[in-house]
């Protein structure tokens, strides 16, 4: 049961990664989240960047599951999600970050170079990724802190972290 106001809006990060919708996390939500960037920005999944993308995606899952799947079953219910968060990130969101990085590495370089993308750019990633349009439109302007039209990895990270994590 969540109790807190903190349990109930790590819940609600629960359908983020929940790719089709079924109820639960699983590495296949997270391989069709790297498939759909892939297709997303017209990048072949055996290039570099497909498989760098699709190892990150692996890495994030198995940092997930490590942290969440208390029944070891492959599959993070929402009730492990936000027991996972709350009793691990809570008091350490950079923890998540550093899962997230590989992944969030991978997915910039399919979208952009040099480790920063536009603007525009990172709007596709998050809509891609589930986040509607005008939210999107709102993340990736708040990360282009410095208003130069383009998002860097040093954003991005600590921004994924906190918004899983900080209470705000």
């Amino acid at each position: 049961m969540v109790s807190s106001e903190y349990e109930r809006r790590i819940a609600g990060r629960f359908a983020t990664f929940d790719q089709d919708g079924n109820g639960y996390i699983s590495r296949e939500d997270f391989a069709a989240a790297a498939q759909a960037l892939l297709t997303e920005f017209d990048t072949p999944a055996r290039s570099d960047k497909g498989q760098a993308l699709y190892a990150g995606a692996e890495a994030f899952w198995q940092g997930m599951a490590g942290m969440a799947d208390r029944d070891g079953d492959q599959r993070i219910t929402r009730e492990e999600f936000v027991g996972g968060a709350v009793k691990r990130l809570r008091d350490n969101p950079d923890r998540f970050g550093e899962i997230a990085r590989p992944f969030l590495h991978a997915a910039l370089a399919v979208a952009g170079a040099d480790g920063a993308v536009t603007v525009e750019d990172t709007v596709r990633v998050l809509t891609c990724l589930g986040v509607p349009g005008q939210a999107a439109h709102a993340v990736a302007a708040a990360l282009d802190a410095d208003t130069d039209g383009r998002v860097l990895e040093t954003d991005v990270v600590p921004a994924f972290a906190r918004y899983f994590t900080v209470p705000e």
